[in-house]
């Protein structure tokens, strides 16, 4: 059975502490990997609480730093702080994302600014800071998701960021491509993280009737899916979505 080996491999992922983040984290780690867990400073502490909590449980080769996402300057500041601590980045793995859902007639603007701040502005921020301090032949991971591809209702702000994210990764693949640098999406279905909980039980039910596997994805099959994009095996992918969502299309 061939094994990932992620040995001498430094990675960074945002929104590490929680959710899909975190068990990349934990998976990137078992296959070998340094790794920084980004995550966002909030005024109550739970959320450094959660990160300090999975790099103990990580052990050795791991690390927690704060930033906000939305701010390039706090972004560049995560990046270095990896790059002292483990001498180098090799992938970085865009995941920190929120959720205001609405339906449109009722989404202030505040609403729909969260979003795509984070979730897509965040991604153009990790990319940025990452793509003269990351190293040749690194990997750039960003989350997208199927709500890009079917528009849920009441997601009009994050289906726009998460469509955004595809575009993003097509052209700074691109871009990084003469350094040999991978840049890859991946587009979750449901999965039952904290975050997918909040999903309404009866719009849960409609949804498990649209998905041929009929179950919702685990953490796992997502990082697993990542840990692919990262490792050797996907030297020659580059610029794409791997959708990862049991056969739903909508």
């Amino acid at each position: 059975m061939f094994t990932i080996d992620l040995g001498g491999k430094t990675a960074l992922i945002t929104g590490g502490s929680q959710g899909l983040g975190l068990v990349t984290a934990q998976t990137l780690h078992q296959a070998g990997a340094n790794v920084a867990i980004g995550f966002f400073p909030d005024e109550a502490g739970e959320n450094s609480a959660r990160a300090e909590r999975a790099v103990a449980s990580l052990g050795d080769r791991a690390m927690a730093i704060a930033a906000d996402v939305r701010d390039l300057a706090a972004v560049e500041r995560m990046v270095d702080g990896a790059i002292d601590r483990f001498g180098g980045l090799d992938i970085l793995v865009n995941n920190a994302g929120i959720l205001r859902d609405k339906t449109i007639r009722k989404m202030a603007a505040d609403d729909w600014q969260a979003v795509i701040d984070t979730n897509l502005t965040g991604v153009f921020n990790g990319c940025r800071a990452a793509c003269d301090r990351i190293g040749d032949g690194g990997r750039i991971v960003n989350i997208s998701s199927i709500s890009a591809a079917v528009g849920f209702f009441g997601q009009a702000n994050y289906a726009a960021a998460k469509a955004g994210v595809v575009g993003l990764t097509k052209v700074v693949s691109r871009e990084l491509a003469k350094r040999a640098i991978t840049v890859n999406a991946v587009a979750p279905g449901v999965v039952l993280t904290d975050m997918g909980r909040t999903i309404p039980a009866e719009s849960l039910d409609a949804m498990l009737e649209e998905i041929p596997l009929h179950r919702f994805g685990e953490p796992r099959e997502i990082a697993e899916a990542i840990l692919f994009l990262v490792s050797p095996m996907a030297s020659y992918v580059t610029g794409q979505t791997l959708h990862v969502n049991g056969g739903w299309w909508g």
